[in-house]
């Protein structure tokens, strides 16, 4: 069996639909699994998925809800932390914080060209050198080119119709209720805590795998892609 790199959307704390993934996509020990982070937060066991990320061996990735839980950790400030935060941070154990401590914001997968991300890239900056704070958190790009939020600047537009690569991008952090395919990125978070889909892209076949969420545990369901 060729080696597989299986990247897969926000999980959220969503355990069930995370062990229903890797039950249909069966990996083997040769292939690379990498979660685009926001594993934790608004689903039902946010610790279970980090157990089964660390059991698997996964690459995951820092999200801004694995972020924001971080920077309450180091600070004390809780003016960032949500309601469904509490759950998460009464449930993690100090092999948890080890790991939310180590997580990269991104993985560069040079053979094919390709950089894993939470968020996404502010258009016109190299990659590289753009902050946690911004890979993490991007949505949309506003009328003076910075970053936001689609709640905060609903007209700006998605980082993702403006990036015009190279690299290709693979990220998660948008919900929507489809997956966002354009020349030069996918946007693989398709809601599974709202009711939606679990999604993992799957090369080199470049394939998508899909689980149906049990039920709807937080929201009332993702934007569509458009602003």
């Amino acid at each position: 069996m060729n080696r597989r790199i299986i990247t897969i959307g926000d999980i959220h704390g969503c355990h069930e639909e995370f062990a229903a993934m890797l039950h249909r996509l069966q990996p083997s020990s040769d292939d690379q699994i990498i979660l685009l982070g926001d594993m934790v937060n608004r689903g039902p066991d946010s610790a279970r998925v980090l157990d089964m990320a660390r059991e698997i061996k996964a690459t995951a990735l820092l999200g801004n809800h694995e972020l924001r839980l971080l920077e309450y950790r180091r600070s004390g400030n809780n003016t960032r932390l949500k309601e469904t935060d509490a759950a998460t941070l009464a449930s993690l154990r100090p092999e948890h914080w080890d790991y939310l401590e180590s997580l990269p914001v991104t993985h560069h997968l040079p053979e094919i060209n390709t950089v894993c991300v939470h968020g996404g890239f502010l258009p016109g900056i190299p990659w590289q050198k753009q902050s946690p704070d911004i890979v993490t958190r991007i949505q949309v790009v506003d009328r003076e080119g910075q970053p936001g939020k689609r709640t905060e600047c609903p007209h700006g537009v998605l980082w993702a119709d403006l990036w015009s690569g190279p690299p290709f991008v693979i990220y998660g952090h948008i919900p929507r209720p489809d997956i966002y395919k354009l020349k030069w990125s996918v946007g693989i978070d398709t809601a599974c805590v709202m009711g939606g889909h679990l999604t993992a892209y799957v090369l080199p076949d470049r394939r998508f795998v899909q689980v149906q969420a049990k039920q709807t545990y937080f929201g009332r369901g993702p934007r569509p892609a458009t602003t």
